[in-house]
């Protein structure tokens, strides 16, 4: 199947791209890694004010609307340029809010989405489908939790700890006030996972993207034997392995996007997180001995691919939803 975005949707993937490209992501993260959210408070705002995080907040709540093929766009350019910070787990709380909205509850909507979708509100969440560790809970101002049918916000956090990729900041949430429990947050948060995963598969969709890119402009430069070894059939073919592992995959993205079923959108994310950490491995070997430094900027799209393989569903638990046929519940 063939997908194509419209002309705004092309438009909004420039802008998200040239916004980034001027803010110097690779900084960005560096600082966020160490500590220092200043910069990436900047770039939140950014974000917001372009209106990433309304993508998943009703007009009601002051956002644009549930709207996940747009939200694929973004996503794909923030992994393309390696932003920092909880920004899948803030529009999956968004998706988690509406939904739980939707079937009766809104109060915690009213209170949370209006500073969610304008960026007043870095937020993280954690999911029973998602794992026990919250993502940047010390930069966020608004922690949420869900743990046994029960939506809670967090009272704080434990000692962060990084995860394989340093800008990736982990910790456990300590569960605080009761905003809503029963049936409808247990199915308000498997309506967010599949968002949480689905903007996740985007996020490695762009990092394997920006990693072939990287590849294929250095294979161009360095040499071997006086020729670039881009020139090397050995070095074409694997490189056309890596596009074509990454071609494939989109399509999945984008048509998860248009059902939001569970199990295409794990098909997407299994496919997805796949093919990415396929190019991270041929540019860690293409690029030799450079590609092992910390220094060197590919370093942080070659931890992002590993770390987001097996964030919200690993490729394991993405293939048993396949196969078991597991659908969205409406």
């Amino acid at each position: 199947m063939r997908f194509l975005l419209d002309d705004e949707q092309r438009g909004f993937a420039r802008s998200l791209d040239a916004m980034l490209t001027a803010a110097d992501t690779p900084a960005t993260a560096r600082a966020w890694a160490a500590g220092d959210h200043a910069p990436g408070r900047a770039l939140w705002g950014r974000l917001a004010d372009a209106g990433v995080f309304a993508l998943a907040v009703p007009e009601e709540y002051e956002g644009v609307g549930l709207l996940p093929v747009d939200m694929v766009v973004a996503f794909v350019e923030l992994g393309r340029h390696a932003a920092p910070g909880p920004v899948v787990e803030t529009v999956a709380a968004g998706a988690l809010l509406s939904r739980l909205a939707e079937l009766g509850d809104a109060a915690p909507a009213k209170r949370i989405l209006p500073n969610l979708a304008s960026g007043e509100a870095v937020t993280t969440l954690v999911l029973p489908e998602g794992g026990p560790f919250a993502l940047d809970a010390d930069a966020a101002a608004l922690r949420l939790t869900v743990t046994d049918g029960e939506l809670r916000l967090a009272s704080g956090h434990a000692r962060v700890e990084r995860s394989l990729d340093p800008v990736r900041r982990l910790a456990r949430l300590r569960p605080g006030e009761l905003l809503a429990s029963g049936a409808p947050v247990r199915e308000a948060s498997r309506y967010a996972a599949d968002w949480a995963s689905l903007a996740t598969a985007a996020q490695a969709l762009g990092v394997g993207l920006a990693l072939l890119d990287k590849t294929v402009a250095y294979v161009k430069q360095r040499t071997q034997f006086g020729t670039p070894i881009g020139g090397f059939q050995a070095v074409k073919h694997r490189l056309a392995n890596v596009l074509i592992g990454l071609e494939f995959a989109r399509p999945l993205l984008f048509g998860a996007a248009l059902t939001l079923d569970t199990a295409d959108v794990a098909a997407a994310k299994a496919a997805t997180s796949e093919a990415a950490y396929s190019a991270a491995r041929a540019a860690l070997q293409l690029h030799g001995a450079i590609g092992y430094t910390a220094e060197y900027d590919l370093s942080l799209w070659l931890t992002k691919a590993r770390a987001l393989r097996g964030a919200w569903r690993d490729p394991g638990e993405c293939r048993r939803l396949v196969l078991s046929g597991d659908r969205k519940v409406d």
